[in-house]
């Protein structure tokens, strides 16, 4: 635990030093910030706007910052050929996999807890400017705990999303890397489709291979609470359990897979 723990602080320091997600968060932020200027041009709509904004700048610069800096994770110590020389140390391809995962997670974690809490700023701001009474209890129209779900629910599919990025980096070229993650992201929120694909079409073949898919590739659609939790319709945490549970065992299986990739491939 020791050198995964070593690999995934010098990821996160190499994130920190890296100016792409800081001006990712910034971009976040000053999207969700700009969400309460039009939440203001609507008629009772600005809380509804600003969450609905917020959740989603948090999902997709999020997003942005899983694949583009995932997808170098294993690429960029091989181009520099620093491979060598971390795989001269005492750390297994498994443990450096490993740690390579844990600290791109610990760099999304703290990108997701800035814009989630810019987020409720904004709506903390609009409760303080309620009445008194209704800026006293926490279930006021902005400050909803449910929201908490959603982020976590983000998160989860962020974490996913980085494991593919990671597999893909092990055997593939960053642009490609990138090309298949965002493509198996886009798969994923349309995989409930691919059940009934034999009800649109005629072909056997097709339709046996969108159902292979179907059981396959992730359901990313399943983390996607953010019209439900907008419009307060209820989120059970029980809900939330599964799907977390569903989404970390996705990530378990593909790390176990890129670590069997990664130990074959020869470097010399």
């Amino acid at each position: 635990m020791r050198a995964v723990r070593v690999v995934a602080v010098n990821v996160f320091r190499e994130s920190v030093r890296d100016r792409v997600p800081y001006n990712l968060v910034l971009f976040a932020i000053l999207l969700i910030a700009s969400s309460y200027l039009l939440g203001q041009l609507t008629a009772g709509q600005d809380v509804k706007i600003i969450k609905d904004l917020g959740l989603a700048a948090t999902s997709v610069f999020g997003l942005f910052i899983a694949i583009f800096i995932g997808i170098g994770l294993v690429s960029k110590e091989v181009e520099r050929r620093s491979i060598y020389s971390l795989l001269a140390k005492p750390v297994s391809r498994a443990q450096f996999i490993a740690g390579k995962y844990a600290g791109l997670v610990l760099t999304l974690a703290v990108n997701v807890s800035v814009m989630a809490i810019a987020v409720y700023v904004i709506l903390a701001y609009i409760v303080w400017t309620q009445p008194p009474v209704i800026r006293a209890s926490w279930d006021a129209p902005g400050l909803d705990p449910a929201m908490l779900k959603a982020i976590v629910l983000i998160f989860v599919e962020l974490m996913l999303i980085t494991a593919l990025a990671l597999f893909f980096s092990t055997f593939s070229s960053p642009l490609l890397s990138a090309a298949l993650t965002f493509g198996l992201y886009v798969a994923g929120h349309f995989n409930a489709d691919l059940k009934n694909f034999e009800k649109v079409v005629s072909s056997k073949a097709a339709a046996q291979l969108a159902r292979g898919a179907y059981h396959v590739l992730p359901d990313l659609s399943a983390f996607d609470v953010k019209t439900q939790v907008v419009h307060g319709l209820p989120v059970t945490m029980g809900y939330v359990a599964s799907t977390t549970l569903y989404g970390l065992a996705y990530v378990a299986g593909l790390l176990l897979v890129s670590t069997l990739i990664f130990s074959r491939r020869d470097f010399k």
